[in-house]
């Protein structure tokens, strides 16, 4: 079994910061990628931003200059978003999402969390 668990998400005034954590538990061999994805109502799921285990990021467009993803480096099993300057339009489900190898298992398969509801309003 493994488990991704997301913390972190609220309500913040638009220009505020929010700090959301993913940790994964479980059966783990290897952890590759790791992400963040958002979701708003009446839309697709969307990628915000992925950080591989070598440490390259990839951001979209939308959050490049406000958001941060980093992974602790020491458990390598968490992965964080910073999020600055936030815009009403950033209201959404935030889902972490990892590539992770379980024990046993040749093959790596991708993992989501629950969600955190991210709120941005006055």
């Amino acid at each position: 079994q493994v488990q991704l668990v997301e913390s972190g998400g609220g309500l913040v005034q638009p220009g505020g910061s929010l700090r959301l954590s993913c940790v994964a538990s479980g059966s783990i061999f290897s952890i590759y990628a790791m992400g963040w994805y958002r979701q708003a109502p009446g839309k697709q799921r969307e990628l915000v931003a992925a950080i591989t285990s070598g440490g390259s990021t990839n951001y979209a467009d939308y959050v490049k200059g406000r958001f941060t993803i980093s992974r602790d480096n020491a458990a390598k099993n968490t992965v964080y978003l910073q999020m600055n300057s936030l815009k009403p339009e950033d209201t959404a489900v935030y889902y972490c999402n990892a590539d992770i190898q379980r024990l046993g298992i040749l093959r790596s398969v991708g993992f989501w969390g629950q969600g955190t509801q991210v709120t941005v309003s006055s």
